[in-house]
């Protein structure tokens, strides 16, 4: 059902009534969890810990706020994540249910059921023990999309060690940078791997950022595309060298009795601009919230397939691919290629094969194959799906409605939500139970507390003002420190509101029914004659115009306005450039009708694609760089292409000729 909201072109899209019938959150639940949370914040929090976490010995106190900003949770509770992933589907029917189905790009695949998965971690956290790596070291896993991957991830979960999971396509001076911060001594790697039909050289990677480093004890290495690899004498072993050594991979390891304060994992952040951060993630708090929003944000039920596309090194990864779909015992499908090779089919493909039943991905791979059409998703039989999900960043209402009416065939709700690394889950979203409005990140998931607050923290109340999102109070999957910086956390989360919310550094509004829309990060708005304009607002509107599939606002000084509004454009193929200057007038005055005569991109540069990082996200300061003719200072080694910065350059060169 489609009905006129009164913010632009945006509908309201119900979800069918079987749909709301079987969904594990229904309307009378989420009202009754969310006011249970506002009056009985501990006891809401007491429930859900007994109910959904499998505890070696039970937590004496919910919460202890003594060393603020520095907050605990479940206090003296004891447990293991690899345990309540695996274990614990063992004396149930899952036990011999799929946990992971694996397929590469050049269709290599496997599938490993429960049972099996605890014979194989148990198996890899004896070869860990065996080369020294105890309760609280530190393991850096390089390591393309295949199954030892989230094996090698269980297994230091198991023995205690905090993984930290490096994206496979980060360049050997970001790996060292983080093997460094880390202090790691044992790094998992693999000869190589596979993306859009290019082999990913790893160990050569793992070799040139480990040349010279003392701390480096061993290097564990999976054979996976045969290629020929320098391996030295007494630190690098092989993957199944190590696994069908009896000495060193037992069948059984004790799992480790786990506080719910330790440390679980480091996920290093890729800002643009200085040293990558180190996001430390603790045990139980990390887990409760994996459980709830397998359950409530996807619906997770027994007989699901679920397919993150997030790749293990993100966040969402960690999160969604892994921990959320096995901590529930589902099946989590994992790929390891991008979605257009070996042509824009793939994804549906894959679909159609395993009879994936949710779907979970970035905007940034939606607007990737939204460029060729409704061809492909129509080729496949997508019957299977029953839910739509995305992450990561914002989804613009023309993504969002293709995404509904190709892919979901206008039957399956749209789930759009927000969250970060820091996070660690989703803490908004666009509910199953809840209308779907295309473009917001819709309500609080039960347990969360937004709000929209001026510069000063004043709360504001009035619909589309836009303001500083925060939190207000803490949550168990919240960020517990920066590595070895708790200064740099408290006053990267924390000092702007004198330690009284967390600051999310993202701005966003709320509408008159209580829907949040993102407009970016406190530092993506343009202000034009003081009036402040957020990019996404400006970016969602030119996304709007048929021709476009992409666009990045930046802004740049005017000597008039102060900042004038500067677009780069993705056209979509076959889009005619023979009136390139018609074509912009049209465009600036769609943004005019859609936003206001003041949003007008003062220039328009059409470009091939735009400056990515791995994780997909738009690198904004770049763009405004380029388009100020500004020295490129920032870390461009997280680039997903960084042959993309001369074909910028270029495209500039040749608007100014």
């Amino acid at each position: 059902m489609h009905e006129q909201t009164s913010k632009g072109d945006n509908f309201l899209i119900h979800a069918s009534g079987d749909f709301l019938q079987n969904a594990n959150l229904n309307a009378k639940l989420y009202e009754e969890y969310l006011q249970w949370a506002k009056k009985d914040w501990e006891g809401f929090w007491d429930y859900f810990g007994k109910k959904e976490i499998t505890w070696f010995e039970p937590f004496k106190k919910v919460f202890d706020d003594s060393s603020i900003p520095f907050y605990k949770f479940f206090v003296d509770g004891k447990l293991n994540i690899s345990y309540n992933c695996i274990d614990r589907h063992l004396s149930t029917w899952r036990k011999n249910r799929a946990a992971i189905i694996w397929e590469s790009e050049i269709g290599e695949s496997k599938t490993i059921t429960y049972r099996e998965l605890y014979y194989q971690v148990n198996k890899f956290a004896n070869v860990l023990k065996t080369l020294g790596v105890r309760k609280g070291d530190r393991v850096v896993l390089y390591m393309p999309m295949i199954t030892e991957l989230p094996i090698a991830m269980l297994a230091c979960a198991r023995v205690g060690a905090i993984h930290s999971v490096v994206f496979g396509g980060f360049s050997p001076a970001a790996l060292r940078e983080r093997i460094l911060d880390a202090n790691a001594n044992v790094i998992i790697t693999a000869d190589g791997g596979r993306r859009g039909g290019r082999a990913i050289p790893l160990k050569d990677s793992v070799d040139e950022a480990i040349k010279d480093l003392k701390n480096i004890k061993y290097v564990v290495v999976v054979k996976h595309i045969g290629r020929d690899i320098f391996m030295k004498t007494l630190r690098d072993f092989w993957w199944s060298d190590l696994m069908s050594d009896p000495d060193y991979a037992k069948n059984y390891c004790e799992p480790e009795v786990m506080d719910s304060e330790d440390p679980f994992f480091l996920l290093y952040t890729s800002g643009s601009t200085g040293k990558p951060k180190g996001v430390l993630h603790t045990t139980a708090g990390y887990l409760i919230w994996r459980i709830l929003t397998a359950k409530w944000v996807f619906d997770l039920k027994d007989e699901d397939t679920f397919w993150s596309t997030a790749d293990l090194g993100w966040i969402s990864g960690h999160s969604y691919t892994l921990y959320g779909p096995l901590s529930v015992g589902s099946t989590t499908l994992i790929y390891e290629g991008i979605p257009t090779y070996p042509d824009p089919g793939q994804w549906w493909r894959l679909i159609e094969k395993y009879s994936v039943n949710v779907l979970y991905t970035a905007p940034t791979a939606l607007r990737a194959l939204m460029k060729y059409g409704e061809e492909y998703p129509k080729k496949y039989n997508l019957s299977s799906l029953r839910l739509l999900t995305t992450g990561g960043e914002r989804l613009n209402s023309a993504a969002w409605l293709w995404y509904y009416k190709n892919v979901g065939q206008e039957r399956c709700p749209i789930i759009d939500a927000y969250g970060q690394t820091e996070t660690a889950g989703h803490m908004l979203s666009s509910l199953p139970v809840a209308p779907q409005k295309p473009g917001s990140v819709g309500i609080p998931v039960p347990g969360a507390f937004p709000e929209i607050v001026d510069d000063e923290g004043n709360i504001i109340n009035e619909p589309y003002k836009t303001g500083n999102l925060v939190f207000t109070k803490p949550w168990p999957s919240m960020v517990r420190t920066l590595w070895q910086n708790d200064e740099l956390y408290k006053k990267t989360y924390w000092s702007a509101f004198d330690g009284k919310y967390y600051l999310t550094g993202d701005i966003a509004y709320k509408d008159e029914e209580g829907y949040y829309w993102m407009e970016g990060r406190i530092d993506d708005v343009v202000n034009v004659s003081a009036h402040r304009i957020g990019c996404a607002e400006i970016e969602n509107a030119l996304t709007g115009y048929p021709a476009i599939t992409e666009a990045a606002v930046v802004g740049v000084p005017d000597d008039i306005t102060g900042e004038a509004i500067f677009a780069y454009v993705v056209l979509k193929e076959g889009v005619d450039l023979t009136h390139h200057d018609e074509l912009v007038r049209d465009i600036r005055d769609h943004v005019g009708r859609q936003i206001g005569p003041i949003a007008k991109p003062s220039e328009i540069v059409f470009v091939d694609q735009m400056p990515k990082t791995r994780s997909g996200k738009i690198v904004r300061r770049l763009l405004k760089a380029l388009a100020t003719d500004k020295p490129i200072t920032q870390d461009t080694s997280t680039l997903e292409d960084i042959s993309v910065i001369e074909k910028l350059k270029k495209a500039l060169k040749e608007r100014n000729d």
